[in-house]
């Protein structure tokens, strides 16, 4: 039956499905966690249904979906004009081009994939007795992106991230303590760091200059972001640009990790 010739999948037609399904892994990775992640997920909802009505071959509604899916491809690229950069980046990067990072981007093919190797717990609990005296502090975490142009503006370092040691550099009288300190695996490799301060205008008023410049950061690049506030000591984690929700930091803690997978 003509109906079920779509059944018959080719080589090229398992090499579409892998490809597609990999785009939109990464596609996932660079939304989750932020509000674009509904507008993604309606998006597929939208496209599967007109892909179902073509195969049904419902003309009508389909040429209406069909329609409406190709005028709102420009709307859909001013939305997602931030992830798309990173998107962009992520391909673009130099860090793709070795062969160990190479490997990393393909890690969620492994079993259960490979942990980061730095040290989580200790960095939040440093950020959480930062957050009991109230001690300002904004700390980077790399992925995959080259920070290496906001690290020029600070102190380079090669410290083992540790609880006393982040707790030392943000002291108010530490000489260190101003700016941000950069995360990378499990090193702090520099500190007293300048950031781009993000020009979203809608960003409330209770977030000060340590909130803009991690989501400035992280609109960039697609590195995270932690921040204490120096005058409530709440802890924020920022990805994407966007403030990220959590209850309590056994789930921050889950979040930090399968963001650094």
């Amino acid at each position: 039956m003509d109906f079920l010739d779509f059944l018959e999948f080719r080589i090229t037609d398992i090499i579409d499905i892998i490809l597609v399904a990999i785009l939109l892994y990464y596609i996932y990775k660079l939304v989750r966690g932020t509000v674009a992640i509904n507008i993604f997920i309606g998006i597929v909802i939208v496209w599967g249904f007109w892909k179902l009505t073509q195969l049904l071959e419902m003309k009508m509604i389909s040429s209406m979906v069909g329609g409406f899916m190709s005028v709102g491809l420009i709307a859909l690229i001013i939305v997602f004009q931030q992830e798309i950069r990173k998107f962009l980046l992520m391909i673009g990067s130099t860090n793709f081009a070795n062969k160990r990072n190479f490997l990393k981007h393909f890690k969620f093919l492994k079993q259960g994939g490979i942990v980061s190797q730095l040290e989580v717990e200790a960095l939040l609990s440093a950020c959480e007795n930062m957050s009991k005296t109230r001690t300002g502090a904004i700390l980077v975490l790399k992925r995959n992106n080259s920070l290496d142009f906001v690290k020029s503006s600070g102190d380079v370092m090669n410290i083992e991230v540790n609880q006393p040691i982040v707790e030392s550099i943000f002291y108010k009288n530490s000489p260190l303590h101003d700016g941000a300190a950069i995360i990378e695996d499990n090193h702090i490799v520099a500190t007293r760091v300048i950031l781009p301060v993000t020009k979203e205008r809608n960003m409330p008023q209770r977030f000060g200059l340590r909130h803009r410049a991690a989501a400035g950061i992280t609109e960039r690049t697609d590195a995270v972001a932690l921040v204490v506030s120096e005058e409530s000591g709440k802890i924020t984690y920022v990805k994407n640009g966007e403030f990220v929700l959590f209850n309590d930091l056994g789930e921050l803690a889950v979040l930090i990790k399968e963001d650094l997978l």
